[in-house]
């Protein structure tokens, strides 16, 4: 049996600097579900930025942990939603376990890539604008956190 997740996760929003966001398509929905790079701790005891840069490389295939160049590209907005987590996946959860705190992380790459999905994880990928991505997301949350973007882009 598998452990069970840590309501603590990380939602990296992934750009260019001309404000193109990369979403990515769940594998899991049986509706279209876009949303940008997410992932809980593994730990309890794991760095945010850690998980961060951790579910960008499972996810993606990019590295920007510390020994990365775009290392420095990876950057906490130091902001948090707390939000109900979808009944579908409570049965991940600890009994009891309803809500789950996100951590907002931006990452800037040079231009657009060709991500390598995790197949398990997601589906398909698309670069769009900043406001179209929003639009796309599925998760208000993550509509919100790309709606930001022009702030931390700066």
């Amino acid at each position: 049996m598998r452990p069970f997740k840590i309501p603590e996760s990380v939602l990296v929003v992934i750009y260019t600097p001309a404000l193109d966001v990369l979403l990515i398509r769940r594998a899991d929905a049986s509706e279209v579900f876009w949303q940008s790079v997410t992932g809980s701790k593994d730990t309890p005891q794991e760095a945010l930025a850690v998980t961060a840069a951790r579910e960008v490389a499972e996810e993606t295939g990019i590295d920007c942990g510390p020994s990365s160049p775009l290392a420095s590209q990876l950057r906490d907005w130091e902001l948090t939603n707390i939000y109900e987590i979808y009944s579908r996946w409570r049965r991940r959860y600890a009994p009891g376990v309803t809500r789950n705190t996100e951590h907002l992380f931006g990452l800037c790459v040079p231009e657009r890539f060709v991500p390598v999905l995790a197949p398990r994880e997601h589906t398909h990928w698309q670069w769009l604008p900043y406001r179209e991505a929003a639009d796309a997301c599925f998760s208000p949350s993550n509509a919100e956190a790309v709606l930001l973007l022009p702030q931390f882009a700066r």
